[in-house]
């Protein structure tokens, strides 16, 4: 049953009280951090930053955030402000105070671009930061989104807010209130609907080549002109681009030379040169005119493969190139929303199978996150407190399983489920992206923000599960809990330290770990995760150090090098962390001796690799058993004949064929496993594997 918007408030504003009492936060800055994370994975922003001032009583100025450098953002500036009810209950934001608080916004707007008023704030504060970096890049804004955050509901009576201009520049607004976050949140798993009238909205419909012969599935070529797709990008933005391939884009960079190339000096070429788009819709408008079908209208039009054709397009339409003679060929399949979930990342994931970072990484139904969420859902956390009440990490590789898996339960199951899961132990995927990557030395990828962070933990996880699956194993898991604990502990001591004057903590954070990863690994030594594990908290000797060491590297990111004011835009540089690998730090001796050696931390690692090995062996002897000898015979034969198998490859399947009377032994039986993997992407229809 689906949970409604007053239990969802509850729930939200609980959650964040959790958050702040156990990290040492305010409120205010939990529910921007909680609300920002719901506005990048939609896409309306790629990271949001958090930057508050609030004016002298009087002034009417205030801003609580943005959106990123607009520099990596095809010239837009985002500008965030909040308005945080202190209460669970649902009240209205009316009109009037909507309009006060853009007002205030773009008062601070204002007051940034006057070097006076700039230049009397507190240098390292992030307002300054903030102030500075819209003084600097003014000249290349070209447009101005302002977004108000809030957990009341706007009264129904107000229609939007019209856009207007600010010193030459359009400037829209976008209000995201607690009715259109419940949505977001609990519909679909976080997809808000995208309606596009191409008529209407953007001035013709399209003509279509029908390219299906079954019902059951329903498909179209179409070409597009690129002042179109430029006009239907500027609109609903990274919106369009389906997740997986957000986030993709986003390890890669937006523009594409080449691309950008043809478009300025050949766009007659364009439609040659480029391999145009793949886009999946839930279902599509068709007019017959004269005998012929036209497109009219898309519902949740989702860019798959493409999204560097696109996003270039649609700075070149920025830019106010000519695109007259820009011509997309767009392959379009109409996908049923019961099967998006599973239908849309398979699309994606072979149309983008060219490129040399496999698209599929990033998907939720790769094996690591299939793994990951397999431990955690059965391995117990040892009780710190002395009860006899084990919980669990709750791994959450797909967005809102945790809530799904609540929602369907009694209110009795529910809290039984609520202490085995407790919320403050919910670990999503890019929340396990930022406890790893601190520990891998990324400080700088880390401050990028979640998504982009994920975009390159991705890849490595990506590449080193091709080269050895077993190092993610249930010590690997174990350590990976331990260092969401360490995490969080730092988020809290940061916070409770007398030096800190508020703003940069997350920056202060990840910096803080990898330099401490750094020099314990320059010690040869290593950090025992297992002590972690089953005390589930860290220990005084590393709160001390922690302490310790997060001063320096704060006084370090705050002393920023000349020409650069923000300190967190300073911080998503590798110029920062190479300065800050080269900070000298006492480390003091009651910390190194509760250090392991290396030599013991890659002991503990090759047993537990020898363990996993073992165990791939018997789950595959399982599945391949669970699946019976006449699916191996069906694979073999389909196998022949599209003469895609090797002779090891046949060969293994043939002794699948013949259980019970031939037993695959377990290294038989892997490569089983991987053969059929192997059919399925060459289109052998099989649920055998995911």
């Amino acid at each position: 049953m689906a949970i409604s918007i007053e239990e969802f408030s509850k729930e939200f504003f609980q959650e964040i009280i959790m958050e702040a009492d156990a990290s040492g936060c305010l409120t205010e800055d939990v529910f921007f951090d909680k609300f920002c994370e719901h506005l990048t994975d939609s896409g309306d922003l790629e990271t949001a930053d958090r930057a508050d001032y609030r004016g002298q009583p009087g002034s009417g100025i205030r801003v609580d955030g943005y959106g990123g450098d607009p520099i990596n953002s095809s010239g837009t500036l985002s500008l965030i402000i909040v308005d945080y009810n202190h209460s669970a209950e649902v009240s209205r934001l009316i009109g009037s105070e909507m309009n006060t608080l853009f007002q205030r916004l773009s008062k601070f707007l204002k007051k940034a671009l006057d070097s006076k008023w700039r230049n009397s704030l507190e240098e390292t504060s992030p307002a300054f930061g903030l102030a500075d970096l819209i003084s600097q890049r003014w000249n290349g804004v070209s447009r101005v989104r302002m977004f108000l955050i809030s957990n009341r509901e706007l009264s129904e009576r107000v229609d939007g807010r019209e856009a207007n201009e600010f010193d030459g520049r359009p400037v829209t607004y976008s209000v995201w209130d607690i009715k259109r976050l419940h949505r977001f949140a609990t519909v679909s798993h976080g997809h808000e609907d995208i309606e596009i009238d191409l008529v209407d909205g953007f001035g013709t419909a399209l003509p279509l080549l029908p390219a299906h012969l079954s019902a059951d599935y329903e498909a179209y070529l179409a070409v597009l002109p690129g002042s179109m797709l430029g006009a239907i990008y500027d609109y609903w933005g990274a919106r369009l681009l389906e997740q997986n391939v957000r986030v993709f884009l986003q390890a890669r960079g937006n523009v594409n030379k080449g691309i950008k190339g043809t478009l300025e000096n050949s766009p007659s070429m364009f439609f040659a040169y480029n391999n145009g788009i793949t886009a999946t819709a839930e279902s599509v408008t068709i007019e017959e005119r004269n005998g012929q079908p036209f497109l009219t209208a898309l519902k949740n039009f989702q860019i798959v493969n493409g999204g560097q054709t696109t996003a270039s397009v649609h700075v070149a339409y920025m830019n106010k190139v000519d695109l007259s003679k820009v011509f997309v060929q767009m392959k379009l399949s109409i996908v049923d929303p019961v099967r998006s979930e599973d239908v849309v990342p398979k699309i994606s994931e072979y149309a983008n199978s060219q490129n040399r970072v496999n698209a599929a990484d990033f998907f939720a139904n790769h094996p690591f996150h299939v793994r990951m969420e397999a431990f955690s859902r059965r391995m117990y956390a040892p009780s710190p407190d002395g009860t006899f009440r084990e919980t669990k990490w709750f791994y959450e590789r797909a967005r809102g399983q945790y809530a799904d898996a609540r929602s369907l339960l009694t209110p009795a199951q529910r809290k039984k489920f609520d202490l085995e899961n407790p919320r403050s132990q919910l670990i999503s995927k890019t929340d396990l992206a930022k406890y790893l990557h601190v520990w891998d030395q990324h400080p700088d990828k880390v401050s990028l923000g979640a998504q982009k962070n994920f975009a390159h933990f991705a890849q490595s996880v990506g590449v080193a599960w091709k080269n050895s699956d077993e190092i993610f194993n249930e010590s690997y898991y174990r350590e990976a809990v331990a260092k969401a604990i360490f995490f969080k502990a730092a988020e809290k001591i940061v916070s409770n330290q007398p030096w800190y004057q508020g703003g940069y903590r997350a920056n202060i954070v990840a910096y803080s770990i990898s330099k401490m990863a750094y020099d314990v690994l320059d010690m040869k030594r290593a950090m025992d995760f297992s002590l972690i594990w089953k005390a589930q908290s860290i220990s005084e000797p590393i709160e001390k150090t922690l302490a310790h060491v997060a001063k320096s590297v704060c006084d370090v990111l705050v002393d920023t090098p000349p020409g650069i004011s923000n300190v967190t835009e300073w911080a998503k540089k590798q110029a920062c962390w190479a300065r800050i690998k080269e900070l000298k730090i006492h480390w003091p001796k009651y910390f190194i001796n509760i250090l392991i050696s290396q030599e013991e931390n890659n002991s503990t690692k090759k047993s537990a690799r020898k363990e996993q090995k073992i165990l791939n062996g018997i789950e595959a002897q399982t599945a391949v058993f669970t699946a019976g000898p006449a699916f191996w015979r069906e694979a073999l034969a389909w196998g022949q004949e599209k003469n895609i198998l090797s002779a090891t490859e046949a060969g293994v399947l043939s002794v699948a064929c013949n259980i019970p009377n031939k037993i695959p032994t377990e290294r038989q039986a892997i490569k089983t496993v991987e053969t059929v993997a192997k059919l399925k992407r060459e289109g052998f229809v099989c649920d055998f594997i995911t």
